[in-house]
């Protein structure tokens, strides 16, 4: 298994720094021990170094990049100003970088860079599987059965909400990137209609309708799905508000970032019955606190931000890494955002 803390893979001494890369997180990202690191090896020069495990602190991780001039992380905070001066590019092992400072990072000269498209697929997939659980009851039936309770088998399943996908409404909130795409196409072979607010949505036909107001899409949704970044503007967007707009029969799903719905308010409107139900891949603190009542709420759906877990995703993740350290050792750094 893997240790916390246990370096692997570590460079040779006396080489130039500029070719060393150092995965400060490994762990997070190899925890079964199945991905091959060969690529991104190979871009460092054979040159790399990984520690084995999830979260280290951003001290931990200023310790570990010592000597390097590449950081790949993956989902911890980094705080650039205790980096040292060795340290030329932080590659997030991501989509999202709300964990690092970039106005930091670009005043100290450091590029900062992401990988914007590898979990496309896998993600979207998770989201219509919460759908698809959702309308086919899957998750109570099983829950009874776990419990012993085999009564469904016998009788009917009463007031349990059980439907048809077709002809329902997915609303996608900020999903206009590649997969807030892909769902669109997805829930369309399934014959949902597909609704998608942003500030730069736009009625595409054959693939959305966009509307003008985040309240009309919510009025409107049978399921509504959270696909935007998170930022000052869309932290806390869906709140007791915004929920108040859905339907009671509705469900709110989200894979992207776990801030962007207040959890507070939605957990009051979900013991209230004001919505159906939540599948929440992302929670505002992962993993949630112990005593959270997110684990406990029947008509939650809740998983540990495994969107993106994937082995073939995370393969895909690593080797586009690769690519990202690869360009900036070039000249031509690829995918900054900063």
């Amino acid at each position: 298994g893997i240790v916390s803390g246990t370096r692997r893979g570590t460079s040779p001494p006396g080489r130039d720094t500029e070719t060393m890369a150092v995965v400060i997180n490994a762990g997070r990202l190899d925890f079964d021990r199945k991905l091959d690191f060969t690529k991104l090896k190979d871009a460092c020069d054979g040159e790399l170094t990984m520690f084995d495990d999830d979260s280290p602190t951003p001290e931990t991780i200023a310790e570990r990049a010592s000597g390097h001039a590449v950081v790949v992380s993956k989902e911890v905070p980094v705080d650039v100003n205790l980096l040292p001066d060795t340290v030329k590019l932080i590659c997030e092992a991501g989509t999202g970088y709300n964990n690092i400072d970039l106005a930091a990072a670009r005043a100290r000269g450091i590029t900062v860079c992401n990988v914007p498209s590898y979990s496309t697929d896998a993600v979207a997939h998770l989201v219509i599987t919460f759908v698809l659980n959702f309308s086919a009851t899957i998750v109570p039936q099983h829950v009874a059965l776990a419990k012993g309770d085999r009564s469904l088998f016998t009788s009917s399943l009463g007031t349990t909400p059980h439907f048809e996908l077709t002809g329902k409404t997915i609303g996608l909130v900020g999903g206009t990137g590649a997969i807030g795409a892909k769902v669109a196409e997805i829930a369309r072979v399934l014959g949902m209609n597909v609704l998608v607010w942003s500030r730069s949505a736009r009625t595409e036909p054959g693939k959305w309708e966009a509307r003008a107001n985040l309240k009309d899409l919510l009025a409107e949704s049978d399921f509504v799905s959270v696909h935007c970044p998170l930022n000052d503007t869309t932290r806390g967007l869906i709140d007791a508000d915004a929920i108040a707009c859905m339907k009671p029969t509705a469900y709110v799903i989200n894979t992207a970032r776990g801030p962007v719905i207040n959890e507070t308010d939605l957990v009051n409107s979900l013991r209230a019955g004001a919505i159906a139900g939540a599948g929440l891949d992302v929670q505002e603190v992962e993993p949630p606190v112990e005593g959270s009542p997110l684990y406990d709420l029947e008509n939650v759906m809740l998983t540990p931000h495994v969107g993106w877990k994937r082995l073939e995703t995370r393969q895909r993740l690593m080797d586009l890494v690769a690519d990202n350290v690869a360009a900036y050792k070039a000249g031509a750094p690829v995918n900054v955002v900063n």
